[in-house]
């Protein structure tokens, strides 16, 4: 009995930190939430991710040419090959959802004058 106390517990612990969604739920904001949300993901993240990444492929190239010992030549080589490895799943994923979501009708473009069949 003790274990499912503290399971529901854990539960109302986990689902705490949502109930501020929930009243913005029922006045109409949560859209505008989640508007921010992904567009700070957007225009923030993803590019300090590939950013990121970039600087590691530049450094491992700087360790790769640079430096004389093959111990380093071969971490830098590493770095590189793994920098390259994250460039090539993040554009995929990011290709993966854009195709998903673009074919679920989601990719954020608004169309204006819809043409329609006239009314007699």
């Amino acid at each position: 009995m003790n274990r499912i106390k503290k399971t529901i517990a854990k539960a109302g612990m986990m689902l705490l930190p949502m109930t501020p969604l929930v009243a913005l739920a029922q006045f109409g904001e949560i859209n505008t939430f989640i508007g921010r949300i992904t567009t700070f993901i957007n225009n923030t993240l993803i590019p300090l991710v590939f950013g990121i990444a970039l600087l590691m492929f530049v450094w491992g190239m700087f360790k790769f040419f640079i430096y004389n010992t093959e111990e380093e030549k071969e971490k830098g080589k590493d770095l590189a090959l793994y920098a390259i490895v994250a460039f090539v799943l993040m554009v995929s994923v990011w290709g993966i959802v854009n195709l998903i979501a673009g074919g679920l009708g989601f990719s954020g473009e608004q169309i204006q004058n819809i043409p329609s069949t006239p009314t007699r």
